[in-house]
């Protein structure tokens, strides 16, 4: 026999401006099964939730109903003071007045009517509800990093340090990434190495983190606190257990002129290699595509260098399976190359370079030892023009995004030529300024009137070669669309900061979202931005989305905190609002017909295939199963399944459609 307690709330004005209450509160008790109904103006405080708990008791009440606000702001509230009263929560329910009902009809007697539909309908449901208990998930407390660069450092740096261990995977042969690159660093223009390495360090004498360098993630399975990851670790050629990082070997390698990837290929480096000298670990890789051993089976002059006997020329890669807890997918961007645009000459004139091939040019570990030159010929360029928004804020170029950083860093890039190149001349053509952030739109001031940069605001139709000469060809703006036309010794292209070209061949191996630009793709902008909709993987830095290094720095610890707060219990508790295969006894008897649309739909990938078989082992039939680890209960496979098998915990067929009945 149901015995339902309503309990409508006031809400200060918010509803009860609106709503008659104290007639949706009459009107409720004379609904059946109704046994107790009152209204009071604040029914999530303190006194309000005391009513609760002595109706609870007094009247014995199995169902709860509350007209409020929104469930998503008070559910927890209300099913936490039945809770304590010694009624199951999932007996508890609310009917949202306010958002449904007060906030979007005016004072009268239909809108008073409206709520009492609307509690009418959650008497109905509760009636209908089933206790529930929370799903205890177990947590494997070690976290996967995939990514080294600085998201990755610092989000690993945050676990490890709250105690909990992590493994990092990277696939270059040193971690850093891009930041590991760059000469200073705005608005400050400190040194990158200076800030970054002491990082890198870290990451790697750390007891907490186990570092996989030159790895890739193979595969991804299980689900939220019981994860496992399948990673590639390829082969070195060394063997860094005997490997000292002498440097013997590098040297002695008489392949030298492989395009350097770390310098963005304007030098070379051997086919045996350390990428940069502060490489964490700084031991050497073996480009198996450049080395003379590996194409024609003669020379081993690495070999015969190295003293320790650490050269493997017949090293296999390593697949390595690790159980992990939560993932943190660090993965980093790219950058547009310059034969990309048409309209500057498909990358075929060597002075028009990409700023991070003008930013290995001005760093003091750069090809150049810090001295900016022309690649073509080596001189130091007098005339040089910086273009702003090369490709971002391009829907022509299917780049339609801006990429946030390039007005800063184009700004630092003018001030370190004037710094370097005292009577150089410094042109920007830009769209518009975009300068957001703690002093960035001061050092872009001081760009331009201390250091005297000439700001173009207009776009570069055209670049082409005369007389050794870069052409410019553009149109200032702000006077009337002039023509301008600048004879340039040097070009810098800002190029757009766009996705790895592998992301989406990640994100699915992981089964996580990303959007029309391959950058994955957060739970929700604004509420959940560190989140991933797959539960148990987490998103930092610019593969989510074009950002600079305080942001993503600041990305990378929520997501660190995330992944902390999920270890900081032994098991999961979660919600059982969850999908339900019938399961009728035997289960040969289940409905399921194998059909599995619910599998192929499923968002989350939480639908299992379980095979029924009889008691000498034979299969007797294949049904769906749902990993109730994984299901985040959207109802997408109740909606598909053709024969009906399947329900979602709490919002069953029979309780929604007595919701519609009793309209």
């Amino acid at each position: 026999m149901a015995r339902i307690g309503v309990f409508v709330c006031h809400c200060g004005e918010n509803i009860g401006a609106t709503v008659d209450c104290a007639a949706v509160a009459r009107a409720a008790a004379a609904f059946p099964g109704v046994v107790h109904s009152i209204d009071y103006k604040y029914m999530c405080s303190d006194p309000g939730q005391c009513m609760i708990k002595d109706a609870v008791r007094q009247h014995r009440l199995t169902g709860v109903v509350v007209a409020a606000c929104s469930p998503r702001m008070h559910e927890p509230t209300f099913r936490r003071a039945t809770a304590e009263a010694g009624l199951n929560p999932f007996l508890c329910e609310m009917a949202n007045v306010r958002e449904h009902c007060s906030w979007v009809h005016d004072r009268g007697e239909v809108t008073t009517e409206k709520a009492i539909d609307l509690v009418r309908v959650m008497v109905e449901k509760v009636k209908r509800n089933k206790p529930l208990s929370p799903i205890s998930v177990p947590v494997t407390k070690r976290a996967l990093v995939l990514g080294g660069g600085i998201a990755g450092i610092q989000a690993a740096l945050d676990i490890a340090n709250a105690g909990h261990e992590v493994v990092m995977v990277e696939r270059e042969p040193s971690i850093g990434g891009h930041m590991a690159q760059l000469s200073e660093t705005f608005p400050t223009l400190d040194c990158s190495q200076c800030i970054l390495t002491p990082r890198m360090v870290e990451v790697a004498q750390h007891p907490n983190i186990r570092l996989y360098t030159y790895s890739e993630l193979e595969s991804l399975d299980g689900f939220i606190g019981n994860f496992k990851a399948k990673i590639r670790k390829k082969a070195r050629g060394v063997d860094e257990d005997l490997c000292t990082g002498c440097g013997a070997c590098v040297q002695k390698c008489p392949m030298k002129k492989n395009p350097s990837e770390f310098n963005a290929r304007l030098s070379g480096r051997p086919a045996i290699y350390v990428p940069f000298p502060q490489a964490v670990p700084n031991k050497p890789v073996i480009d198996k595509k450049a080395c003379t051993y590996h194409k024609t089976g003669k020379c081993k002059l690495c070999e015969k260098a190295c003293e320790k006997k650490a050269i493997r020329y017949d090293q296999e890669d390593q697949l390595i399976e690790i159980d992990v807890g939560a993932v943190v997918v660090a993965t980093g961007y790219d950058v547009k190359g310059t034969d990309f645009f048409p309209e500057y000459g498909y990358g075929k004139y060597k002075d028009i370079v990409t700023g991070l091939q003008f930013e290995r040019l001005a760093s003091a570990s750069g090809p150049t030892g810090g001295v900016i030159q022309r690649p073509s010929d080596g001189k130091v360029p007098e005339r040089i023009v910086f273009i702003a928004c090369a490709g971002s804020r391009d829907p022509a170029k299917g780049i339609s995004y801006c990429s946030k950083i390039c007005c800063m860093y184009t700004a630092k890039h003018a001030m370190l030529y004037k710094h370097k190149v005292h009577h150089g001349e410094a042109t920007v053509f830009y769209m518009d300024i975009r300068a957001g952030g703690k002093m960035y739109d001061e050092f872009v001031r001081r760009a331009i009137e201390e250091d005297h940069v000439r700001y173009v605001r207009g776009r570069v139709a055209r670049i082409y070669e005369k007389n050794g000469k870069l052409i410019v060809k553009g149109v200032d703006t702000l006077l009337n669309s002039r023509p301008v036309e600048i004879e340039a010794d040097m070009v810098v292209l800002a190029s757009a900061m766009v996705a790895q070209p592998d992301a989406e061949q990640l994100a699915q191996k992981m089964k996580i979202s990303y959007d029309s630009d391959r950058f994955l793709s957060e739970a929700h902008p604004k509420l959940r931005p560190v989140e991933m909709n797959t539960a148990g993987i987490y998103v930092a830095g610019a593969c989510q989305a074009p950002k600079d290094i305080p942001e993503t720095v600041a990305q990378a610890s929520g997501a660190a905190a995330k992944v902390c707060g999920l270890f900081s219990k032994s098991e999961l508790s979660r919600e059982p609002v969850v999908a339900v295969v019938n399961r009728s006894a035997p289960p040969l008897f289940s409905t399921c017909v194998g059909c599995f649309l619910c599998e192929t739909a499923c968002p989350y990938q939480a639908i299992e295939r379980e095979e029924i078989k009889d008691r000498n082992g034979n299969v007797l039939k294949t049904v769906a199963k749902v990993n109730q680890g994984v299901c985040q209960g959207c109802g997408t496979c109740v909606a598909l399944c053709r024969s009906k098998s399947i329900d979602l915990a709490g919002f069953t067929n029979e309780q929604v459609y007595a919701e519609l009945v009793a309209l």
